[in-house]
């Protein structure tokens, strides 16, 4: 907002005598001492040394305002936006100090009352004529309220525009900290200057939680800490030390009746990280229960089920490494190949390999699992005792299993998706 001599009404000035002014100015600095120490005195925010950067700002501010008295006792009518500007400014260095508007207003209040009295003590001193202590009185009351209310506009001013700049900075956080790092082997730029203008302590490790269908969604008391974003229907907040702050569980309380999931805790620099477990963890819940209604809320862990997201991530590949090392299931019937394929995981998830541990994770008779293992056993060969086929046929068996869970479809169909495709030849 402009400075505007509108701010002060004329009226009460016109009604002064002119010789008033020049009974004020050889007493500015007597009146500014005694308006110093009364507000000192009054208010807690201004008990600074007078040669503090507080001090001098009071000071000048208190002998500017009995200046400007002068002026318009003198000069009613005369341009004001100079001053206007002043204490515009004032208000914005308090805001800028950490003080507040009611600090700021209670100054004045005492500064109006120190004045009206000396005022009126030199009203009389003058033997000038004992009616204009009303409008002496009325001028003093206009005048403070008139440079109250500048200080104050300068102070929210100042505060808007600090919280515009913050919102800024935090948003700027937010997107550099869920940025996935790109292969151009660039160094970003460090994130604690970030992280400084965005008034955030940057933390030792995060985690992201995403609410889905939040609409605005806050955690009550909680905005300074969080670093919110939303995208889309979701809302994306970074919790700081998640494993030992409680934050996480304020989150959860806020998200009540609604679907999150929160991701791993990792360092800072891989929010994204985390951010992407989440939200992997969101969808693999939505494939496994499509119809589930959506109000029914749910706060999913994504570090409780790494591994499986770690396979859904990359599903399409291990449905191609399935093919190539399960592949010699793919011309057994349906229902043989189902079995042997979980007889091999059976085989592979046992210690010893041994036929009777076989039998009791399957729930079979030791025998029916002997003739499974030899079956295994023409079909793969030694290839049974490499530890790199193991280890690629328990991700196959896996990533399938995930598959079938994921779109509900038979026990037998990862054993089908293997026939599909041509025979991969044994090994000798």
């Amino acid at each position: 907002m402009a400075p505007s001599a509108e701010t002060f009404r004329r009226e009460p000035w016109h009604e002064l005598p002119v010789a008033l002014a020049a009974l004020i100015r050889p007493r500015i600095d007597a009146i500014v001492t005694d308006m110093v120490e009364a507000i000192r005195e009054e208010v807690s925010a201004y008990r600074r040394p007078l040669d503090s950067a507080v001090g001098r700002d009071l000071l000048e501010s208190i002998r500017r305002a009995l200046r400007q008295f002068a002026e318009l006792t003198e000069h009613p009518d005369s341009p004001q936006d100079h001053h206007i500007r002043h204490f515009r400014h004032l208000g914005r260095i308090e805001f800028l100090n950490g003080r507040t508007t009611d600090g700021l207003q209670a100054a004045f209040r005492v500064g109006a009352r120190v004045g009206s009295r000396r005022y009126a003590e030199l009203v009389q001193e003058a033997s000038l004529p004992p009616q204009i202590v009303v409008p002496l009185h009325e001028a003093v009351l206009i005048h403070i309220n008139a440079l109250s209310n500048e200080a104050v506009r300068g102070f929210l001013a100042a505060q808007l525009r600090s919280e515009d700049e913050l919102k800024r900075a935090r948003r700027t956080l937010v997107e550099r900290l869920l940025e996935q790092p790109g292969g151009g082997g660039q160094d970003q730029a460090p994130l604690e200057p970030l992280a400084s203008r965005a008034r955030w302590p940057l933390p030792r490790t995060v985690a992201c939680v995403v609410v889905r269908s939040a609409g605005r969604f806050t955690v009550p008391g909680a905005d300074a800490e969080l670093l919110t974003v939303h995208r889309g229907s979701d809302a994306v907040l970074i919790v700081p030390e998640p494993e030992t702050g409680g934050l996480v569980d304020r989150v959860r309380n806020a998200a009540r009746g609604r679907v999150a999931a929160v991701g791993p805790a990792v360092a800072a620099q891989e929010a994204w990280l985390s951010l992407q477990c989440a939200r992997l963890a969101l969808d693999h819940r939505a494939e496994r229960a499509p119809g589930a209604e959506p109000d029914g809320g749910a706060f999913l862990r994504a570090d409780e089920e790494l591994a499986d997201l770690h396979l859904l991530r990359s599903a399409h590949i291990g449905l191609l490494l399935g093919r190539r090392v399960l592949g010699a299931f793919a011309e057994l019937p349906r229902g043989r190949a189902v079995r042997l394929a979980e007889t091999l995981d059976a085989l592979l998830m046992s210690w010893g390999r041994t036929a009777p541990e076989v039998a009791q994770a399957l729930g079979i008779h030791p025998q029916t699992a002997r003739k499974r293992l030899r079956r295994l056993d023409e079909l793969f060969g030694d290839r049974l005792g490499d530890p790199h086929f193991r280890f690629e046929a328990q991700l196959a068996l896996r990533t399938h299993a995930l598959r079938r869970n994921a779109t509900s479809r038979p026990a037998h169909t990862a054993a089908r998706e293997t026939a599909s495709v041509p025979r991969r030849p044994s090994a000798p």
